[in-house]
């Protein structure tokens, strides 16, 4: 018998195969799927199982806004400290090419060696430099773009050109929720930053997977109590409105975002219950404020964020992104490099007391913590009395730690001056398969059919950084 007639082909097969990439036929074709048995649950955010047993269960990730300096920071140079005020040759600057002399400028921040495993980091850190031990320095990032809203929409979506899910977003939709009465995406910020809400927004993901924005502050979630006079009569009213709503439901029973707008209203009300008890840090003993450097009764500050997201991970929140800062007065060192150290200050205590509280309570094992920026800042400048830096693209520095990660290694190189990556390049589309493998996924499995084709986090790119894995 020929192979052809053993060629059986789905349901599903055959309705993409007919669609094909019609731009004009996506709902039709997300309909008939949904019709399929097990194609979609009724929750989008129940619990599902990852490709794999995963390393991590869930993630902080720590973004500092604006483009921190690696050669200030995390990637020592001792060539750069020695060459500063010499002239170079570079073939680009600031996103314009050409033939440009540059002169090379001194790091303003001693760099020594910390922990047992001696990783050199800069007096601009010095909480974080304790830590090292538990860390896993990248010193050969690489990113697509030199403008912020790009470059930070890249290391958020994977896309440096056109707004995509982000990468708590996915996170969400891979693995639901844990706790239904939280967000299973959360981001805590004081201000906007570049990109704005393309952040931690879903696009065309469920909107049940849209990361919840939470400000620092003594509302940090806004109308979180109750307008009802009693509890008894919300009770009843939310009855009501989910008889209603499911009536309407009913007669669009594929419309997904509709659906999602529904599971909202679930997810509030049990953020009613449980966030005030989230946000009362009274019960933390003085010794755990004094980890993260927060004083009592504060609600202000990154140390306040730190713990907030302990306490997050701890009841199940999926994904946790905490960012310092907005889109203005951050670490866009174009003007004095010393705008670095406040910036510093804000977050070195914080970010090494979530750590160790992380560590002693056992929940570094099972939680990645994530540190980045969008890119770094060149090791070189225009002028030779240049107090700051510009964008730099070529190379930068992150850091990782926790479930899953070698502790107390670096990994990758760049050059002698920090220019460009000389070993071990990490695209940001390998960052983000590493995360996601770290979090059970095979990153060109976790896909979304969308517009008549399967969308993923990295693209088409993107490979795991497998040396770096415990």
């Amino acid at each position: 018998m020929s192979e052809h007639c053993c060629f059986k082909p789905s349901r599903r097969g055959m309705l993409r195969t007919l669609v094909g990439g019609s731009l004009l036929l996506p709902g039709i074709v997300s309909e008939l799927l949904a019709e399929e048995p097990g194609a979609a649950t009724d929750d989008p955010l129940s619990p599902k199982q990852p490709h794999f047993a995963p390393r991590a269960k869930n993630v902080i990730f720590l973004y500092m806004s604006g483009g921190v300096s690696h050669v200030d920071s995390w990637d020592p140079k001792p060539k750069l400290f020695a060459d500063a005020g010499k002239t170079i040759p570079v073939n680009e600057f600031q996103g314009r090419k050409g033939d440009f002399r540059m002169f090379l400028k001194r790091p303003e921040w001693e760099f020594s060696p910390h922990g047992q495993c001696g990783t050199e980091v800069s007096s601009l850190f010095p909480r974080m430099a304790e830590c090292v031990d538990d860390l896993c320095v990248i010193r050969s990032m690489k990113s697509d773009h030199t403008n912020h809203y790009e470059a930070t929409l890249g290391i958020h979506t994977g896309s440096f050109t056109f707004a995509r899910p982000s990468i708590g977003s996915w996170i969400s939709y891979g693995l639901g929720t844990f706790n239904r009465n939280l967000p299973s995406f959360v981001v805590i910020a004081p201000k906007s930053p570049y990109a704005g809400g393309q952040v931690w927004g879903s696009d065309f993901l469920p909107g049940s997977h849209q990361g919840t924005l939470m400000a620092p502050g003594p509302e940090p979630v806004a109308n979180i109590q109750r307008r009802s006079p009693t509890s008894r009569l919300q009770e009843m009213e939310l009855a009501a409105l989910e008889r209603l709503n499911s009536r309407h439901l009913s007669t669009r029973s594929h419309d997904p975002l509709l659906a999602a707008r529904i599971k909202s209203y679930e997810t509030a009300f049990g953020m009613q219950a449980e966030m005030p008890e989230l946000f009362d840090l009274s019960r933390e003993n003085d010794a755990t404020l004094n980890l993260y450097g927060l004083e009592r009764g504060s609600t202000a500050g990154f140390a306040w964020q730190c713990l907030v997201a302990r306490r997050l991970v701890e009841r199940g929140v999926r994904f946790v992104e905490l960012i310092d800062v907005g889109s203005s007065d951050n670490w866009d060192a174009h003007g004095d490099m010393q705008t670095h150290a406040p910036l510093a200050k804000n977050v070195d205590q914080a970010i090494a007391g979530l750590l160790r509280d992380l560590k002693q309570r056992g929940l570094l094992d099972e939680t990645l913590v994530v540190w980045t920026t969008e890119f770094g800042r060149t090791p070189f400048n225009a002028a030779a009395d240049a107090r700051g830096r510009e964008h730099h693209h070529w190379v930068f520095s992150s850091w990782l730690a926790g479930a899953g990660v070698k502790p107390g290694i670096t990994y990758g190189e760049s050059d002698d001056y920090g220019i460009d990556v000389a070993k071990d390049q990490v695209h940001v589309h390998d960052f983000h398969a590493t995360i996601l493998h770290l979090m059970g996924f095979d990153h060109k499995r976790l896909t979304y059919r969308h517009s008549g084709r399967d969308y993923r986090l990295t693209d088409v790119y993107g490979n795991v950084v497998t040396p770096i894995l415990a």
